[in-house]
């Protein structure tokens, strides 16, 4: 990128001193200002210019070894065309720096600010080049400085010939010529190079053998390790955006002239954690502030700042009027092992149970809450916990009618043990999410019959039950199971009415509000489900309640550092108040509210929050899901319930109608869910969807060298895909192409 064009532009000044180079300015400006400025009119995006930059390299990689250099235009920190500083516009390239360091007066700092700057963005900065200097002295420093606390070389070269105009062009290229042949022979350029080359060749020998390497030394999470090779390992050398830069693996298929890197769409969301992308420099400099500032400081009896303004923010956002605590743990897990504590404290204290009572949860089938062994209990037999040495279910688990879209209609399954069983079909998601019309039909009935009798039968057996445990509307580590949002509705409408009565010791009364919790404590499990992953900042928000006891995390950081927080009620917090310190809730971690964190989160819903408020899902919303010249809620009379995901409404349909592979699909927020029929049976241990994950891991050449691919990942017979919320529109279209590709073979 070059500005003002003038006679000694760049191209000219390469082709004047240098032979058999190949060059080319990819963008020129004839203005000698910022790009952002000399653009007007005229801007180049973001993905134009990496895209220009991939090509041109991939070009003359083609032709055959050699060296690449991008000189980019100004400082690190001057933006690019579009606005965006060139730090963040080239980080997608994660190319190795040479930073020229600054000779001059203040250079000093300039030098290390930008080293720094690159550093807490991903960069390599491989070597430092600078012009000698005594009278500053900067090389002396700089490279004491830069060689002792991060090991970069710094090479100095003598300053270039002074121009002088008296002798005339013709002499002042003949002197600049000479000092280019001299001062390229020396040996502190050779070094420089023999360092960039070995770095290269350390940087690929160390991708290459990661995969080994981590076999032998790595036990990874959900994996059977004695069916895992080597070769299924994806060594991951770095991140941005939507995308990991994958290593690709040697083959046969693959020509040895392919990228050793491709872009691998993150179709997990890094297990359903992303929610700004991969290297996002602000949550990276959110992190980087609280880091310096605090470090790690002890949170018990004490407070700081970021803490305080998270809980504040959280609070505030939500607007429940039942949640005004905000407890701090590490993980979704964890945060819900609090909240079953908190849930069975509160109803053991106002029942009059004894410690040792057993109590149950109530909750439904298909429902996980974590891996520790307390929320474990929580669910129902299955084949996460089944062969675990502790496990002791404790509780009852209801069936549920879940929703899909099934040959191009969208249906509410109901099983045969709710009302014999039947499937009611609808034109329109938002008409299933509309619960006060589907109430004033009666849809909730059958559901209120079968709660209500099952919840008698067991409570006369003399069952006790401490809480009600759900995940709003969608069951994750379940199967990714789509459930109808009038059941749980009316299920926590029945829990807290007086038609039932969960303890004989039971008050004569309660608060007539809408703080105290009623029947059981009901919480919500939004670990997966909250802060926007399924286009709203709650997952509650669907069935139109407030839970007295409710959990977030995964995205509440962005996706880049564990945090989890569980809000819970007056009523809950005052369970625990007692002159007795044994009475207290005592749990905790020994980083609890980590300051990095609880920055690092304030920074994330600051950033939804406001892209919500901007409109930044309007293109997904207008994509065939939002009444305004389309058609998901065309004809419909009313308000009706917003409804919308990135995963465009005619995908989800056009998939449903591969019936011969899928049994149903269903799209909200950011999420896909492909239900494929299952010879083996549905549930975690079926390979059903394997066939479509590995053919989305080939990419569109349906090769293995291709330049992208999808990483997925499958819940049994279930494959779904997951962009974070800043996919854009282009890649849900890249993606889109892909699958359809993928079933039409």
């Amino acid at each position: 990128m070059e500005l003002a064009l003038t006679q000694n532009t760049i191209d000219s000044h390469i082709r004047r001193f240098t032979k058999d180079v190949a060059h080319r300015t990819l963008y020129q400006y004839s203005q000698a200002v910022s790009p952002h400025i000399a653009a007007k009119g005229n801007v180049v995006s973001n993905e134009r210019i990496l895209r220009s930059v991939y090509e041109f390299a991939s070009e003359r990689a083609s032709a055959g070894p050699g060296w690449l250099f991008i000189e980019t235009a100004g400082g690190i920190h001057s933006p690019g065309p579009s606005g965006t500083t060139q730090a963040d516009l080239y980080a997608a390239l994660r190319c190795p720096v040479i930073l020229v360091g600054d000779w001059k007066l203040g250079g000093i700092s300039s030098t290390i600010s930008a080293f720094e700057s690159l550093r807490i963005r991903g960069y390599d900065v491989e070597s430092i080049v600078m012009f000698e200097d005594a009278h500053y002295g900067n090389s002396e420093y700089l490279k004491d400085y830069f060689e002792q606390r991060h090991g970069v070389i710094v090479t100095t070269l003598p300053m270039p010939p002074s121009r002088n105009r008296a002798h005339g062009k013709h002499e002042d290229r003949k002197s600049m010529l000479r000092y280019y042949l001299e001062k390229s022979r020396t040996e502190a350029v050779r070094d420089t190079l023999i360092h960039l080359s070995n770095q290269h060749d350390n940087r690929v020998r160390a991708l290459e053998n990661m995969p080994t390497e981590a076999h032998r030394k790595i036990w990874y999470p959900f994996t059977q390790q004695k069916l895992l090779q080597s070769s299924d390992i994806i060594a991951i050398d770095s991140a941005n955006g939507n995308y990991f830069q994958t290593l690709v693996p040697k083959s046969p298929e693959v020509s040895s002239n392919n990228s050793l890197l491709r872009s691998s769409f993150d179709g997990s969301a890094s297990w359903w954690t992303q929610g700004l992308g991969h290297g996002n420099s602000s949550l990276t400099l959110a992190a980087a502030y609280a880091a310096g500032r605090y470090g790690h400081v002890m949170f018990a009896g004490a407070i700081h700042e970021p803490a305080l303004k998270l809980a504040t923010l959280i609070l505030d956002s939500f607007q429940s009027p039942r949640l005004s605590r905000v407890f701090f743990s590490d993980n979704g897990s964890t945060g819900m092992e609090v909240a079953v504590k908190m849930a069975l404290r509160a109803a053991r204290v106002r029942y009059g149970w004894s410690p040792d009572m057993k109590i149950d949860i109530l909750g439904l089938k298909g429902s996980y809450h974590g891996d520790t062994i307390g929320t474990m209990d929580c669910a129902e037999p299955n084949t996460y916990n089944e062969k675990v040495e502790w496990y002791e279910g404790r509780g009852l688990w209801l069936d549920h009618p879940q929703i899909q879209c099934v040959a191009g209609e969208w249906q509410v399954q109901v099983p045969r043990v709710i009302g014999s069983g039947y499937k009611r079909s609808f034109s329109h998601l938002s008409e299933i999410f509309d619960l006060k019309r589907r109430m004033a039909w009666g849809d909730h009935k059958p559901y209120e019959t079968y709660i209500l009798s099952t919840l008698r039968k067991h409570l006369e057996e003399g069952h006790k039950f401490g809480a009600l445990i759900l995940e709003p509307v969608v069951l994750g580590a379940g199967g990714m199971v789509l459930v109808d949002p009038l059941f749980q509705h009316t299920l926590v409408q029945i829990v807290r009415q007086d038609t039932l009565s969960f303890s004989s010791h039971e008050p004569a009364s309660f608060p007539d509000d809408n703080k105290t919790w009623r029947g059981l404590p009901v919480v919500f499990d939004e670990v997966f489900t909250g802060v926007y992953r399924l286009g709203r900042l709650t997952a509650a928000s669907f069935l139109g309640l407030h839970p007295d006891i409710s959990v977030h995390a995964k995205l509440l950081t962005g996706g880049l550092i564990p945090l989890c927080i569980t809000l819970a009620s007056e009523c809950i917090f005052d369970a625990f108040a007692s002159e007795e310190k044994s009475d207290a809730l005592l749990h905790g971690h020994s980083y609890t509210a980590h300051a990095v964190g609880c920055q690092v989160a304030v920074e994330s819903l600051t950033q939804l929050r406001l892209m919500e408020k901007t409109g930044d899902w309007n293109w997904a919303k207008s994509n065939g899901w939002i009444r305004g010249g389309n058609e998901e809620q065309a004809g419909l009379e009313g308000s009706q319930p917003e409804v919308w995901s990135i995963w465009p409404l005619s995908l989800v349909k056009w998939i449903s109608l591969q019936s011969n592979s899928v049994a149903g699909a269903w799209a909200l927020g950011s999420v896909l869910a492909i239900h494929l029929h299952a010879a083996d049976g549905s549930g975690y241990t079926s390979t059903a969807a394997e066939g479509l994950r590995k053919r989305l891991l080939m990419g569109p050449n349906d090769r293995q060298g291709g330049s992208w691919n999808v990483h997925s990942r499958v819940l049994g017979n279930v494959l779904y895909i997951m962009g974070n919320q800043r996919t854009t529109a282009f890649e849900v279209g890249e993606i889109s192409e892909l699958l359809c590709t993928a079933f039409k073979e």
